[in-house]
């Protein structure tokens, strides 16, 4: 039987994963992450879910990988298995915004789970970092390619060449996380967050989502005509039609997410 590795829980409109490794400070194996991706995908094709929030502990959101399963791997254990791909992979791909409430360690795997998430809220604890070059090896799950993104080249290159660590306020700063809150508010913050964004039209939701995911990944001109596009497209549904009667009407708008 598989051992449970994380916690679900619903309030409302709002699914909360929990992480549920303490013994291994939360550290990401292809299990607990298999367990996430069937949960998020669940909660994605559920229609009384409009966001999700991502958390760990206090002491750490996911300090890595799970370094001593994967010691004694060969080349071909990890390309014949596709290690970080699949189910690691599966979170990039959930249509629904999903927050990340980082407090503590949010190091190596699980400074990238977290990048995978829409945005980051950060307890004032936190620290990220890329600390594989210490271990031989390089960041594999897209600590490379999203951390300049996010934080620019140079920072990257700083945190992923001498494998430092970053505190919330210099993440903040960075641009990686989107505000930092004591550590003891970071999870009803996210969840107040996730809360805001379920009780607007799910549809528009997930057109913002991956428009702005577009201008992140497309050249300029493509990503502008397709949030135009999406843009035309809202003003075939239900919801468009009673948020803007709403607003005229100068009342709060009642969204049927359809």
């Amino acid at each position: 039987m598989t051992t449970p590795m994380m916690k679900t829980e619903v309030r409302g409109r709002v699914a909360i994963l929990t992480i549920d490794r303490p013994k291994a400070l939360n550290a990401l194996n292809n299990e607990l992450i298999t367990q996430l991706a069937d949960a998020m995908r669940a909660f994605d094709a559920d229609d009384n879910i409009g966001a999700m929030v991502l958390a760990g502990s206090e002491k750490a959101f996911a300090a890595g990988a799970d370094i001593g399963a994967m010691q004694g791997w060969s080349y071909m254990d990890v390309y014949k298995a596709d290690y970080l791909g699949g189910d690691w992979e599966a979170i990039k791909r959930i249509r629904k915004p999903i927050i990340a409430a980082v407090a503590g360690y949010a190091l190596g795997g699980g400074c990238e789970l977290a990048m995978t998430c829409d945005f980051i809220i950060a307890a004032d604890n936190a620290k990220f970092g890329q600390p594989e070059i210490k271990l031989g090896v390089i960041p594999g799950y897209g600590g490379t390619q999203r951390l300049p993104r996010a934080i620019s080249k140079a920072k990257a290159m700083d945190l992923i060449l001498t494998a430092r660590m970053m505190d919330a306020e210099e993440a903040e700063r960075a641009g990686l996380v989107s505000r930092v809150v004591p550590t003891d508010r970071v999870l009803d913050e996210a969840i107040e967050a996730a809360t805001v964004i379920a009780s607007m039209s799910l549809p528009s939701v997930i057109m913002a989502k991956e428009c702005v995911n577009m201008a992140y990944e497309g050249s300029l001109n493509d990503t502008l005509m397709f949030e135009r596009r999406n843009f035309h497209a809202l003003f075939s549904t239900e919801d468009q039609k009673e948020g803007m009667s709403a607003f005229v009407e100068k009342r709060k708008p009642d969204f049927q997410h359809k």
